[in-house]
């Protein structure tokens, strides 16, 4: 569940930076969160 949550969560942010949603209301940050917190699942699997 809660890795269909994460996955939602990634699907929207995609969305909302290439709409240029993120960048309006300053929140780029979020694909930096997004992609420090996908880095140590791609070294374990």
């Amino acid at each position: 569940m809660l890795l269909a949550i994460f996955y939602v969560f990634a699907v929207l942010c995609i969305i909302l930076y290439y709409t240029g949603h993120l960048k309006r209301w300053k929140c780029e940050w979020f694909l930096i969160v997004l992609a420090v917190t996908v880095f140590p699942a791609v070294l374990f699997l």
